[in-house]
């Protein structure tokens, strides 16, 4: 015999309390708390039946890696480590509006033509709303970026389906067999047994986990939506990461074009890879070198301006840093950032004054990382010193020189890792000079036709980057 509980659930990280409370203990969020209402299974109904697992010796499993389901999608592809592994779990999450079910649509098209049926599962658009996102697809480039493809020529295995109950859901997994399942979104989805309403703890928590002992039973793989709160986490219980077996994010600035899918978590591939699109009105396009298109407006004679190369996994990128400084008019002097951390930049300010004997202390700083990115490795300091102090003199960066570098409180530059792929890259955009630390850790040799000017000190690598008056 079942009987309910009742329990009282953050909403934010999934602290549960058997009382009301107006703040989260674990996280300190303010009228978070909503009250769960569950049937509890009682202790013979908890224990019942054999177990269905036996114990095998470590020599005994199968340890050949499991095949990839192809993903034309090479972007994206990346991300997941090369390909869908059959049986994995797959969670998207990312900014209402900024572009999870339009990827999500063409890839399960890239997959339906690829790897067989695939059945895209909609909580929140109709079958028509998503029919005609296809056609805006269609007329558009072909999704796997092969070319042009003609209206109407859709693929067969894709089936769309609005559904919200997962007792359905499934039902339309076993009548269809799909190699692919996608759930927009997870939030949506929910057990009619569970008195919660959508979207909660409880529902997001059980639903998940139905779906991962399915995907792994079968062999299906399941791609699961979800939304992002305003504090840019997933929404629901933390456990949610912990069921799925990948994590991306899809990031990006709503008024800016290009979009950014990063892994946070892979069991079957590197966290450090990046994918990079564009987001046009036919859909997400590949961009397949970010370097030169977030570099294609630069103004190289104009001060404030500094090319800084990044590491985004194994991918070097290239983004210019811009910088602006102005008389404070208002009291105590701003330092106002976009797309690199804000203590990042007032460490930098205060070596500036301290250690380069430039005088920007009283003034208003601005930076901007063109293009949307967020900015937060070290090597990307040196550029960002250069592009104020640039600003700060009147004077512009060569306009074939990178600069690489980590600042340290004393004014010196300190050594980054991988400096030869940052090289390679500078030098394939037509960089011939770059400014590194003098101490640059040892490696690969460095191109050939790319000059190092090493330096020592902050000081003296604005010196050698500015152009002469």
């Amino acid at each position: 015999m079942s009987k309910t509980r009742t329990e009282f659930v953050c909403q934010q990280c999934g602290y549960s309390s058997p009382r009301g409370l107006g703040r989260c203990p674990r996280c300190n969020a303010w009228n978070s708390m909503v009250e769960q209402v569950s049937a509890a299974p009682s202790r013979s109904e908890s224990f019942s039946g054999p177990a269905a697992s036996h114990p095998r010796r470590l020599r005994e499993v199968d340890g050949s890696e499991e095949s990839r389901l192809p993903l034309p999608i090479e972007e994206f592809s990346r991300v997941l480590g090369g390909g869908v592994v059959p049986g994995s779990i797959i969670l998207v999450g990312g900014d209402p509006g900024i572009g999870k079910s339009t990827l999500m649509l063409q890839a399960s098209w890239a997959l339906a033509g690829k790897s067989g049926p695939v059945l895209y599962v909609s909580g929140e658009e109709s079958e028509r709303q998503m029919k005609m996102r296809a056609i805006r697809l269609a007329e558009g480039a072909d999704p796997a970026g092969k070319g042009r493809i003609e209206p109407g020529q859709y693929p067969e295995d894709l089936f769309l389906v609005t559904e919200t109950r997962l007792d359905a859901i499934l039902q339309h997994v076993q009548s269809i067999s799909p190699r692919i399942l996608v759930v927009d979104s997870i939030q949506t989805a929910y057990l009619p047994e569970l008195t919660s309403s959508a979207g909660s703890v409880s529902q997001v928590r059980e639903c998940a986990s139905r779906l991962q002992a399915l995907a792994k039973s079968s062999g299906l793989a399941v791609f699961l939506i979800g939304h992002v709160t305003k504090e840019g986490v997933l929404a629901g219980p933390r456990v949610l990461e912990h069921i799925v077996d990948t994590v991306l994010y899809l990031e990006g600035d709503r008024f800016q074009s290009y979009r950014l899918l990063r892994a946070v978590k892979n069991r079957f591939g590197a966290t450090s890879e990046v994918g990079v699109f564009e987001m046009r009105s036919t859909g997400m396009v590949e961009v397949r070198n970010p370097s030169e298109a977030f570099l294609a407006e630069r103004a190289s004679q104009s001060p404030g301006s500094a090319v800084a190369v990044i590491m985004e996994g194994t991918r070097p990128l290239l983004v210019e840093l811009q910088g602006l400084t102005s008389p404070a008019t208002y009291g105590t002097p701003r330092r106002t950032p976009n797309g690199v951390d804000l203590y990042r930049l007032l460490l930098i300010s205060a070596v500036l004054t301290r250690r380069a004997g430039l005088r920007v202390s009283e003034e208003d700083i601005f930076v901007n990382v063109v293009g949307g990115l967020r900015v937060s490795e070290p090597a990307a300091d040196l550029a960002m010193a250069v592009a104020i102090a640039s600003a700060a003199r009147d004077r512009p960066v060569s306009a074939d020189l990178v600069l690489i570098g980590e600042i340290g409180l004393s004014g010196e530059l300190r050594a980054v890792s991988q400096t030869t792929a940052r090289l390679r890259e500078a030098s394939a955009l037509g960089f011939r000079r770059a400014v590194v630390p003098r101490t640059v850790r040892p490696g690969d040799p460095p191109p050939k036709d790319i000059e190092l000017v090493p330096c020592r000190t902050l000081r003296e690598a604005i010196e050698k980057s500015l152009v002469a008056e």
